[in-house]
């Protein structure tokens, strides 16, 4: 604020355009010229026809609305249009002279007052309107996201983007060469460009210097209908393209307001001057100049007749951009009559207001509730984002009779606000520029994966580079393009094509199985023996050899042993309950017996006996039968929890106990004077007995499943048949085959004879 009270701009613009008065302005940024160097505006290049056009449109549109006495009566419109020159820089200077004006001063001593327009058409660049929108405080720009939200519908139908390159600002070889790099190397076919046309020339340049043929072409709304790749030396590359268009429309008087445009050579502004200038290849300037390497002598007259022209200014066959530009002017005086019209006391602010007329920044309230159609039968409408709704053409590019490229409309997008997105799509009139004349096939890895496989993402490569990996045990996939595989559960298990998850086998020791055969062989025949070896027992029970080691402990040796015999046939078959809680129980009492037996007399064995009761263990940690998946994943094996490892290894410390303390006495009594001495065999017995239970613990610990079972029963028959054979078998030999020296003298007395 300077001293005066007023406030002061900080610096001033001098910007192309052309302007007209009125109560209100509207605002237009166009893509008009471009600049070599800024902010030298002398210095320029090409001037765009149709950017000119679309300026031209807005002043039509605006021209119209004064003429329909329904829409802002009493009101006039003005403009004021910019040329964006395509510089970032001119676009933010274009902004800022829009809303802040041009004038050095403000009346207002707050630096506030109404915009000197009420709203912005334009710019036609992306990048251009998300620079501006951050200017004015507008977040309803949509392009903001197109790339993310492609990305984002590719990945929800499955499918990927193989690489995302940005195309250069300014012609630099070296960014061209590496873009190409990327595409050639790439698997992808389909190739989508977001870019204006102005920067993808040299792109394009580069694609026919390397004669890349074989890709299809997707093109974003801004170079949908470029002129400049239309040329018949593009057609071989460019052909087939599908393109994404701002929907064709029809404006009724436009062709005839063209070609009415006039330049009054008293008040000409520069956009206009520069515009007939180019047209006619003439100059308002009486002299003669030297004009971009040329010498121009022709004098423009502004007499000079447009309708004998043939130029992008003139064609209105292709309302596109113009047509968007025709409706958002329409929006804005739909949006301002509204904000007019407001009854006080009615409006829809705070207190039921409406606008101050003064600050016409709620516009925006009323340009979001717009709703109209236009002639030719848009609607044109706003969801609550603030979005228009949606309304392309999609267009494919077909090679016409001159060689050349012309523009086919195949899809009709639209979106209404009742019936969503429509899409019409005319399959048939598409062009593919490919041999097969079908749609290229995209893909990073081709095939599809069959069931029981799952796809392998490879890594640095995009989502659809995959390797097909089939799944592992125990897992299925039962569809096709499976990305994972599902695991079994516990129960069950794959099967070999691993697409079905089956009931795994149960596996235990069996009387079916050639080792359960086997062994339960073993047990019947060492109970056998026992049989036979008691039935002569008892017929000689009252021989020398019966009598003189005590036939009640023989007798219930023999017992104890067929017990422990018969107990391995609780260890073979399907586990249950009552088996595992027997098995172990008559195995600790059967060998309790059988060492007891050996070491003492009746009256100890019986005390043993009560002392080695398994009702503790049994009622504390009872066996019982369980599935264990731990050996193997692929079985269930069933098998007899032993409940309590420390009541089972005290049951076998306690027998180890009893079989340390005979081999000490049978050892101690190995030469006692008798001709039978039993302590040798019982000495013998009791050495084996040990050794098989010293080895049976590491063997029993490492084996898995039915095989630890196995081992067990045959630490059992091995055990059984060593003390059956060891003391019995001596006994039985010389009561059949020698019964002459079973006397009580041969037995006592030979071995002092000797002496």
């Amino acid at each position: 604020i300077a001293s005066s009270g007023t406030c002061k701009l900080q610096g001033h613009f001098t910007l192309n355009g052309m302007y007209k008065d009125g109560n209100f302005l509207i605002g237009g940024l166009f893509e008009v010229q471009y600049l070599k160097a800024f902010p030298e505006l002398s210095f320029r290049t090409d001037f765009y026809m149709t950017s000119f056009q679309q300026a031209q449109t807005m002043v039509f549109a605006i021209n119209e609305i004064h003429n329909n006495p329904n829409l802002l009566p009493n009101i006039t419109l003005g403009y004021q249009i910019y040329d964006n020159c395509l510089r970032l820089g001119v676009v933010f200077c274009g902004a800022t002279a829009l809303v802040s004006g041009t004038e050095e001063t403000v009346s207002d001593l707050n630096c506030k007052g109404p915009p000197p327009v009420i709203g912005i058409i334009g710019d036609p660049g992306s990048t251009h309107s998300i620079a501006i929108s951050s200017v004015l405080g507008l977040n309803n720009d949509y392009s903001i996201y197109a790339a993310q939200s492609f990305h984002q519908e590719m990945q929800l139908f499955g499918h990927c983007v193989a690489f995302s390159e940005i195309v250069p600002n300014v012609n630099n070889p070296i960014d061209i060469q590496c873009i190409m790099g990327v595409i050639q190397a790439s698997t992808a076919r389909v190739l989508v460009v977001f870019s204006p046309s102005s920067l993808l020339i040299p792109l394009m340049e580069e694609v026919l210097l390397q004669n890349m043929t074989g890709r299809q072409w997707i093109a974003s709304e801004s170079w949908a209908t470029s002129p400049m790749f239309r040329t018949p030396r593009f057609q071989p590359f460019l052909g087939g393209t599908l393109a994404i268009a701002i929907r064709r429309g029809e404006i009724q008087g436009l062709q005839d307001f063209l070609l009415r445009l006039r330049p009054n050579t008293d008040q000409i502004n520069n956009m206009l001057r520069i515009f007939w200038e180019n047209m006619f290849g003439c100059s308002f300037e009486a002299e003669s100049k030297e004009k971009d390497g040329e010498q121009v002598k022709k004098v423009c007259t502004g007499q000079e007749d447009l309708s004998v022209t043939n130029t992008p200014y003139t064609d209105v066959s292709g309302l596109r951009a113009l047509y968007n530009v025709y409706k958002a002017v329409y929006a804005l005086a739909h949006a301002l009559h509204d904000l007019i019209q407001c009854e006080k006391g009615r409006g829809p602010f705070s207190g039921n207001s409406c606008a101050n007329m003064s600050n016409l920044t709620l516009l925006v309230h009323y340009l979001q509730k717009v709703n109209f159609t236009t002639g030719f039968g848009d609607h044109v409408s706003f969801d609550k984002n603030g979005d228009a709704l949606a309304i392309y053409d999609v267009l494919n590019w077909q090679p016409s009779s001159d060689g050349a490229i012309r523009f086919n409309k195949i899809v009709v997008v639209s979106e209404g606000a009742e019936t969503g997105m429509v899409l019409m799509l005319d399959e048939d009139s598409i062009y593919w520029n490919f041999d097969i004349k079908k749609p290229p096939r995209s893909v990073c890895s081709e095939g599809q994966l069959p069931p029981g496989t799952r796809r392998a993402s490879q890594k640095g490569l995009p989502l659809c580079c995959f390797d097909c990996l089939p799944c592992g045990h125990g897992e299925i996939s039962n569809t096709t393009n499976a990305i994972a595989c599902t695991a079994c559960k516990d129960e069950f298990w794959s099967n070999p094509d691993k697409d079905q998850c089956l009931p795994k086998e149960v596996e235990f020791l069996s009387y079916e199985n050639p080792l359960g055969i086997s062994l339960t062989t073993a047990s019947l025949l060492g109970l056998c023996f026992c049989a036979l070896v008691l039935v002569v027992f008892a017929y000689h029970r009252n021989t020398p050899i019966v009598c003189a080691n005590n036939s009640e402990l023989s007798f219930l040796l023999l017992f104890s042993l067929k017990l422990c015999f018969l107990c391995v046939l609780l260890f073979i078959g399907q586990p249950k309950l009552w088996t595992c809680q027997l098995r172990h129980a008559v195995f600790g009492i059967s060998f309790v017996l059988c060492i007891s037996s050996i070491q003492v007399k009746t009256m100890v064995v019986i005390a043993v006996f009560k002392s080695s009761r398994p009702e503790v263990w049994l009622s504390t940690a009872s066996p019982s039968p369980h599935k264990n998946n731990q050996y193997t994943r692929s079985k269930i094996v069933y098998e007899c929890a032993i409940g309590s490892v420390a009541g089972f290894s005290m049951l076998l410390g306690y027998i180890g106990l009893l079989a340390a303390v005979s081999f000490l006495l049978a050892f101690l009594a190995r030469n006692l004077p008798d001709n039978f001495n039993e302590a040798k065999f019982i000495t013998f017995s009791i050495l084996i007995f040990c050794a098989v239970w010293i080895a049976f613990v590491p063997t029993y610990v490492s084996s898995p499943g039915k095989y630890a079972v196995a081992v067990e029963i045959f630490a059992i028959l091995a055990s059984s048949f060593v003390l059956l054979f060891a003391i019995f078998a001596p006994k039985c030999y010389i009561i059949l085959l020698h019964p002459e020296i079973n006397t009580k003298k041969a037995i006592m007395g030979r071995e002092t004879q000797k002496k």
